[in-house]
């Protein structure tokens, strides 16, 4: 792929490397993490995130808006008992990184450029810039995080079973910023959601998984922030994985049970009043015709596209009848062919509406 060339070229020119941290888990004082708290002053420094915005072009695959259906349980694998490639009923939501497809040398990179948002802290007062400059790099810092770990864990079922120095991914502090040690869930909780009042943060937030928030096709940045917050909470909010009923009761993703103590003190008041913010027609039925909010909703599998195991077979892509040299799994192939014909399906029923 030209773009892993040239994303690798540039980032290893500008690369800082630091020293790993310590990823002892004793808890972060009240003093270090007040250095965090955003200026009352903002300057106007801005900060460049083309090559992010590059990669995420290239990496991440969006499978649509959700049609509020479940997706079949797909057939075993031809010529094998073994099920290869997703099986989840939320496996058509979503977006899906292309992780079986990154070399080593690429993987490296996204550790080069974690470490450069890192020492960007050094240059530049993040909690000087604008409100929106400095929540986009930290939800930037976030998924760059968490796709550099993932990668590197890669092939892996589940995210929440991978360890970074004996530490589970999310707790674990491999993060440092302005000497501060931070995991994946302080930048989340104890910077951004106690710093920024708009539920709508939630939706920035990259967990790996097919049961959370998607991973933006566009990097983070000051212009766009509000924007992408806005389309990942319509994303969310609108499909199988945010909201459900199970006998006339509301089921609700359990990331809202994360977040409760900073955006819903009156859990199911608060969050069916945020829920209505985004809802769609669909949705806002739901939401009229239920009652309670139990979030129970979770689907922990990878949120790739070959469900964390490398599958031992490959067929070529064909294209006017050609067979070219790129290469997937036959998992790969059925999940690409079932989000064609969820395409279709949103095609055809847009052309119904608009009758």
């Amino acid at each position: 792929m030209p773009f892993l060339s040239l994303f690798r070229s540039a980032l290893l020119a500008s690369a800082v490397i630091v020293a790993a941290p310590s990823l002892a888990q004793s808890p972060l004082a009240d003093r270090e993490l007040a250095t965090f708290a955003p200026s009352n002053n903002p300057g106007p420094d801005r900060i460049d995130y083309s090559i992010w915005d590059e990669a995420m072009k290239a990496i991440v695959i969006s499978m649509g808006p959700s049609l509020r259906e479940s997706a079949p349980r797909p057939d075993p694998s031809f010529g094998s008992r073994r099920q290869y490639g997703h099986i989840s009923r939320y496996r058509l939501e979503g977006t899906r990184v292309m992780f079986s497809f990154l070399d080593a040398k690429v993987i490296a990179t996204f550790t080069e450029y974690r470490q450069d948002l890192e020492n960007t802290a050094n240059i530049v007062d993040i909690q000087s810039l604008s409100r929106n400059e400095q929540l986009a790099y930290w939800i930037n810092l976030h998924n760059v995080a968490m796709v550099e770990q993932i990668a590197k864990a890669w092939p892996i079922r589940q995210p929440r079973e991978i360890k970074v120095g004996g530490v589970p991914l999310d707790d674990a502090r491999f993060i440092t910023v302005e000497g501060v040690r931070l995991s994946p869930r302080d930048i989340r909780e104890k910077i951004v959601y106690r710093h920024w009042q708009d539920p709508a943060v939630i939706y920035g937030f990259w967990r790996g998984e097919i049961g959370g928030p998607s991973l933006q096709r566009e990097a983070f940045n000051a212009d766009n922030v509000s924007r992408l917050l806005v389309r990942g909470a319509g994303d969310f909010v609108n499909s199988l994985r945010g909201s459900q009923e199970l006998g006339g009761r509301l089921q609700v993703s359990e990331i809202y049970r994360e977040a409760a103590p900073f955006f819903f003190p009156n859990f199911e008041q608060d969050l069916r009043a945020h829920l209505s913010r985004y809802a769609d027609e669909k949705t806002t039925a739901l939401l009229a015709s239920t009652r309670g909010a139990e979030p129970v909703i979770a689907e922990y599998d990878i949120a790739d596209i070959e469900g964390g195991v490398r599958e031992p077979s490959y067929q070529n892509i064909t294209s006017n009848g050609v067979s070219t040299s790129f290469r997937i799994t036959p998992s790969v192939a059925a999940l690409l062919r079932e989000r064609e014909t969820k395409f279709q399906e949103i095609i055809r029923q847009g052309a119904h509406r608009a009758r």
